[in-house]
């Protein structure tokens, strides 16, 4: 039985060091301040272009209470983390193969007690993912709204956050309240802005401004611009259809737009190695220091 903890519900035995360095794993976090800003669509449709672009991709469903990754996959699992942590399967029995290859680890939903693990069993969930023996080369996390222990540890753990933002006045308010927290509680020193659900490139532009200037007076904290992605018909259809827009409507401008993202993403520098810090994949980033030494 797993402990309290979810030390034990280790997907697999430790796995000896191999011999030939073993590519660190990009880890994207995707959170917002705000619920209802398109944070979930952004996630799936980010991991699809990065499939599309040649990375193997694992899409990460951490909205413990109120998942959705798999419905807006249209996938159907067997097992999902509640069935982890209760120690019915282990992490590896919960992968679920979605389009074009895409892995899919999803989450519970209606589940109030997967809302109330305490810290040291998120932790647990993050040190189980660097035993997962996955040939992936990046990991989007698709986090719960809000600033709860869980967002914080899971983007504290990956190595670069995206804030999904809209042009709603709540959603700046809380998308600055998260980044400051993860900046003031957590040590996040950097973090991406998506403008999401915008009419044109200059009111994304704006969004982003707004949170510029407030974070630059009151952090200590590096914001980026990622860019925007458009309020878009042929998005909104494609999740009624439950598929990415990136695989039904490649060539709506939402679908370019997130391919654009992912493009902008891959460009950003590997991880050299641990932070510090408890973070996804750690094994995977002292392997390639240790081989080095050898």
């Amino acid at each position: 039985m797993p402990s309290p903890d979810f030390q034990s519900a280790s997907p697999t035995p430790a796995q000896p060091v191999a011999a030939a360095p073993v590519a660190p794993v990009r880890v994207i976090a995707v959170a917002s301040g705000k619920g209802g800003v398109g944070k979930t669509s952004v996630s799936v449709n980010l991991a699809m272009a990065m499939v599309n672009a040649g990375q193997r991709t694992l899409l990460l469903d951490t909205d413990l209470g109120l998942a959705n990754v798999d419905v807006m996959l249209g996938l159907s699992p067997r097992f999902t983390l509640a069935d982890v942590f209760a120690g019915r399967c282990e992490l590896r029995d919960t992968l679920l193969e979605g389009p074009g290859g895409l892995w899919v680890v999803p989450a519970a939903s209606g589940k109030r007690h997967m809302t109330e693990l305490l810290p040291q069993q998120h932790v647990g969930l993050v040190h189980a993912f660097s035993q997962l023996d996955l040939p992936i080369d990046t990991m989007v996390v698709d986090n719960a709204a809000g600033i709860a222990d869980g967002v914080l540890t899971f983007c504290q753990a990956a190595q670069d956050v995206i804030v999904v933002v809209c042009d709603e006045p709540a959603s700046v308010t809380d998308a600055y309240a998260l980044i400051k927290v993860l900046n003031r509680d957590r040590g996040v020193s950097r973090v991406q802005v998506l403008a999401n659900q915008v009419q044109n490139a200059a009111e994304g532009r704006q969004l982003f401004g707004k949170l510029e200037r407030v974070a630059s007076r009151f952090l200590d904290v590096t914001l980026n611009y990622l860019g925007a992605i458009p309020r878009d018909e042929w998005l909104r259809r494609a999740i009624q259809r439950q598929e990415s827009v990136i695989e039904a409507f490649p060539s709506s401008p939402s679908a370019i737009a997130f391919r654009d993202i992912a493009r902008r993403a891959g460009q950003w520098q590997s991880p050299l190695g641990p932070s510090g810090h408890v973070e996804f994949y750690m094994e995977r980033l002292i392997t390639p220091a240790r081989s080095a030494v050898a």
